[in-house]
């Protein structure tokens, strides 16, 4: 039974990695998913049970994508690009520091995706106005959308999966992770600054940059969705509804003005994806019941301790590159469901781990199809060196940051 688990796992990440004619993951995810059932690998009632569970996260994934898709079109992400090539003044360095205070803050509010679908496009754009190598800067765009994304709950699908099991509030969650986040942003800013120190140092000769006014509708929108997640969980409210209400507001006014089509909105959502989500969901039980759980459990530490923190951060890097961040959560989740530091820890593993290879996010093989289609494919290897670099370095701080936090707030 486990083989054919396997088996079945190995087919949906493959296919979502080479994603052949385009088709979306889901094409292999969900029929992956109904011969897990109908092999008995998951039973009737197992299944219904993880698609319940799933529900709420994924349903905040459609609304969060919607709502960064709309920001988008209220010209947010272009503002950020133009604010960033100016404030640069045609110096690549300047530039880098604009690109990861607009990368960490785009993937705390608007999650990982919104940083690598829209941020990513337009930072190219910036690098190549002033003249500077795109290198540094699109590479801070990948690596702060998986790493910057330990801030919030709704940064990242995987946290979100962590927070509806963890019985934290939202700001319990966030001011524990506001130490490790700002940890591991300060490692990735030393350590590309080393390793692009030769693109960085090329003297730029920028084009003139004009100033893009700034969308004030939409930015204090954001603001007041983000404020909504963290007002409305003490008292209940999914932030999927905050997230709701941030993407009508935003809608509304280019419905007035006939800017706004509905495929345009189904396919912002992204209910492919979703569906994916759902589908790996069930094969990853599949998984997790016939072995690989007794597995993850028996490798899992038992207490909250330094040690134990970086053992189950560096289990779940580990995981997350060989079966990528979002099947890793879904995995380790269970096994430390007793501890909420040592959830968190498990959280900056498979957040910060995934820098290390393609494979570790798909998020990170979406930057790398965005970079392919402006014939500026990255290089495998440039990857992988840049991550053995940051991503060792990033678990320590990020980890040792925590267990300080834990010992403060006593949990």
């Amino acid at each position: 039974m486990l083989v054919v688990a396997v088996v079945l796992l190995v087919a949906v990440l493959g296919f979502a990695v080479a994603r052949p004619f385009g088709l979306p993951e889901a094409v292999a995810a969900v029929p992956a998913a109904g011969l897990a059932v109908a092999f008995g690998l998951v039973p009737w009632a197992g299944a219904a049970a993880q698609l319940r569970a799933l529900g709420p996260t994924v349903g905040f994934l459609a609304a969060v994508l919607l709502l960064s898709y709309l920001a988008e079109v209220h010209g947010v992400f272009a503002y950020i690009g133009d604010l960033a090539a100016r404030r640069s003044h045609g110096r690549p360095k300047r530039l880098l520091a604009a690109v990861f205070a607009a990368a960490a803050l785009v993937t705390a509010v608007l999650s990982l995706d919104a940083t690598v679908v829209l941020l990513t496009p337009v930072v190219f754009a910036a690098a190549l106005r002033i003249g500077a190598r795109p290198d540094p800067h699109v590479y801070a765009c990948t690596h702060l959308a998986n790493s910057a994304s330990l801030l919030l709950p709704v940064s990242n699908l995987t946290n979100l999966l962590a927070f509806a099991a963890s019985g934290l509030g939202f700001a319990t969650f966030a001011g524990l992770m506001a130490a490790p986040w700002l940890a591991v942003i300060a490692v990735e800013y030393v350590m590309l600054r080393r390793f692009f120190a030769a693109d960085l140092a090329v003297a730029a000769q920028p084009a003139p940059v004009g100033a893009t006014p700034a969308p004030r509708y939409a930015l204090a929108v954001l603001g007041a969705t983000l404020a909504g997640f963290a007002a409305g969980q003490p008292l209940g409210v999914h932030p999927a509804f905050a997230a709701v209400a941030g993407a009508v507001a935003l809608a509304v006014p280019l419905v007035r003005r006939g800017a706004l089509r509905v495929p345009a909105v189904v396919r912002a959502a992204n209910p492919a994806f979703c569906a994916f989500v759902f589908g790996l969901g069930v094969v990853v039980l599949a998984v997790r019941e016939h072995g690989l759980g007794r597995l993850v459990d028996a490798l899992t530490p038992a207490h909250a301790t330094f040690l134990g923190l970086l053992a189950a951060a560096g289990l779940a890097a580990l995981l997350a590159n060989l079966l990528n961040n979002l099947p890793a959560t879904l995995v380790l989740l269970p096994a430390v469901h007793h501890s909420p530091g040592l959830m968190l820890a498990v959280l900056i593993g498979v957040n910060v781990g995934p820098n290390l290879t393609y494979v570790g996010s798909l998020a990170t093989l979406l930057w790398r199809q965005i970079l392919h289609a402006r014939d500026a494919a990255p290089s495998a290897g440039q990857f992988l060196r840049l991550g053995v670099l940051t991503v060792p370095a990033g678990l320590v701080a990020a980890v040792a940051a925590l267990w300080a936090g834990l010992r403060v707030s006593g949990l």
